[in-house]
């Protein structure tokens, strides 16, 4: 039988992490912030295309910002001022996309930034590795699986190869937006390559702060310091253990090498296309 003390030390920590749960719901729902004022910070968006390692720099953001990350919410929602609420979601800013936010919803997000009360942290990595996520995620889903990721999908990368290269035309047909991918799943349209590195040189132009994915696989205190300056948060993170993301960078150059198809197909790519990998910064 535990001693007395012991008994009210862990009855104690059981109400807080029940208190802190129930706060949680509370806190997610729209109401609350009615009630309770959200703050008057700049409200902080974090948008960055499907397949741009969004959901490893929201638990960054989760785990290391102290108390603002009561304010933190995975999904976009607009305010007509400033406040602390820190949104983080997909979002598109030409095209209509599966899955992302409508251009007709960002268009007032980048209004919101050009007036000052809030602000856009954009996320990108290489079109191409993205490119590689995504055909990896929504093939997954098209067959009514939960949608899977390099990492958890396959064992090494000469299984994705291997994959590619047996599923090749259908990589092209969602490389090129064709609506034949998406016959068992429909809905919206996905972005085609093509109009994905256009999204990328958009937000670009838009962003408060632009943050490359590889730059967090080198160095993910120095890029997560960036954001906390962004949203004020003034944190010792000098003592903080950032895990570097699982993926790899540049993986699509191992699958050139090892799949000569898809190599074909990066050559091939329309010169429109190329110029704005260029000018986003990476090679093809």
């Amino acid at each position: 039988m535990e001693a007395p003390h012991a008994l009210k030390r862990n009855l104690a920590k059981s109400v807080r992490w029940r208190f802190r749960r129930v706060y949680k719901h509370l806190a997610e729902t729209d109401w609350y912030w009615q009630i309770f004022s959200p703050g008057d910070d700049r409200t902080a968006y974090i948008i960055g295309l499907f397949g741009s390692g969004r959901l490893y720099v929201n638990d960054l953001i989760e785990r290391h910002i102290g108390k603002r990350a009561r304010y933190f919410r995975d999904r976009i929602c607009l305010h007509r001022g400033p406040t602390s609420m820190i949104y983080s979601g997909h979002a598109t800013v030409a095209h209509l996309s599966r899955a992302q936010t409508p251009p007709e919803v960002t268009s007032r997000i980048l209004e919101a930034v050009r007036l000052r009360y809030a602000d856009l942290i954009f996320l990108y990595r290489h079109p191409l590795d993205s490119l590689l996520t995504n055909w990896v995620f929504w093939s997954s889903r098209v067959r009514g699986e939960p949608g899977s990721v390099v990492s958890s999908a396959y064992k090494n990368i000469d299984d994705l190869c291997a994959d590619l290269e047996r599923n090749f035309a259908t990589f092209v047909a969602f490389a090129e937006g064709d609506p034949a991918f998406f016959a068992a799943a429909p809905g919206p349209p996905f972005l085609s390559f093509s109009q994905y590195t256009e999204e990328i040189e958009l937000h670009l132009r838009f962003a408060t702060l632009s943050l490359r994915f590889e730059d967090f696989m080198i160095d993910p205190l120095k890029e997560f310091s960036k954001i906390a300056k962004i949203i004020s948060v003034d944190l010792d993170l000098s003592r903080a253990h950032f895990e570097a993301p699982r993926s790899k960078p540049s993986r699509y150059l191992v699958v050139k090498e090892a799949v000569p198809r898809f190599k074909a197909f990066a050559e091939r790519l329309d010169t429109e296309t190329k110029k704005r990998i260029e000018r986003i910064g990476y090679t093809v």
